[in-house]
């Protein structure tokens, strides 16, 4: 929108909640946007674009219940079946439901064509679904509040037009928690170099939790909509150690110890034993659940996946330890 507006010479405001991303930020105003933080969700943002627009008689665009926004979003959708003609199924992040709307109209106008049935399928982060409690009620179901790391698609209402055109045109609505979000945005960096946000990797994460592949069988060739790159590098920092203990690539734990020489060298000496890597240690002797000759111990190490962590656990419990699994 930013970019459009400087390309035409036209003066844009552009309305963002409170934490979006820095680099968003950053990006608009420097397509000569004005930014404006406003509430904590992005309903709230449009409430507050909306009051603007009213006392100003500035031309309000919505960022996903607009036809025009649904139609130029709608070109994803060709630009899909352009380049992958043999897809089967195409699953693509739901926030208002924009570009879902739009790629669903466009794929679905094409499928005579294509003599074809394309599966599409939305995904919402699961403490921001709204479209799945919608499509049940057959009607508008705004949640009271919302809160994933996915901030692009932290919607608490869906649009009506979207809503009209989904609830036709989509096969199904998914949700992935915020471990799932967090793997797949590892998985992104990792396995394939890309720098996705949380909110274009839900596709991936649908995919990597294997609830489609229950509901469904086999998807065939698939295509996930990765609709965003602005994530910033503080919250990338907090997703990735999420990420790696969702993985098991990293875990923390803490168990009470007998104060008594010795016993954190044979915990250090199990550890190492199954080759898990200690980063961080906290000891302390003194707190409120602490009895006399107790200590409480927190253990920060590096693992190599789920399997690598339980070993670890099994070990430390045959020698008499009771560790817990922080994360």
């Amino acid at each position: 929108m930013a970019m459009a507006a400087a390309k035409l010479g036209i003066k844009a405001r552009i309305y963002m909640p409170l934490g979006a991303a820095l680099p968003k930020i950053t990006a608009t105003r420097d397509h000569g946007a004005e930014v404006e933080l406003h509430g904590t969700t992005v309903d709230e943002a449009l409430a507050e674009a909306k009051r603007y627009a009213e006392a100003t008689g500035a031309v309000f665009v919505h960022p996903f219940d607009n036809e025009d926004i649904i139609a130029g979003q709608g070109t994803i959708g060709l630009e899909i079946l352009e380049q992958v003609p043999d897809v089967d199924t195409i699953i693509v992040g739901v926030g208002g439901g924009g570009l879902l709307a739009g790629l669903s109209t466009a794929v679905r106008a094409k499928e005579a064509q294509l003599g074809k049935k394309i599966r599409i399928i939305g995904v919402q982060a699961e403490h921001a679904a709204a479209y799945p409690l919608s499509l049940a009620a057959d009607a508008l179901v705004p949640l009271k509040k919302v809160s994933t790391i996915a901030d692009g698609i932290a919607v608490g209402r869906p649009g009506q037009l979207p809503f009209s055109i989904i609830k036709e045109l989509v096969d199904d609505v998914a949700t992935v928690s915020e471990d799932d979000i967090a793997r797949a945005l590892i998985f992104l960096m990792e396995r394939n170099k890309l720098v996705v946000e949380p909110a274009g990797s839900v596709p991936v994460a649908a995919l990597m939790n294997g609830k489609l592949k229950e509901e469904y069988g086999e998807l065939g060739t698939v295509v996930c909509v990765l609709s965003g790159g602005n994530i910033d590098p503080m919250l990338m920092l907090k997703v990735i150690q999420r990420g790696l203990s969702a993985a098991g690539r990293y875990m923390t734990i803490k168990m009470m110890l007998s104060d008594r020489p010795g016993e954190l060298a044979t915990i250090s000496r199990i550890i190492s034993e199954n080759d898990a890597n200690v980063t961080g240690v906290d000891h302390t002797r003194v707190g409120g659940s602490l009895s006399m000759g107790d200590v409480s111990i927190t253990i920060d190490m590096e693992t190599n996946g789920t399997e690598h962590c339980n070993r670890v656990i099994s070990a430390l419990e045959e020698e008499g330890f009771r560790p817990i699994i922080v994360y």
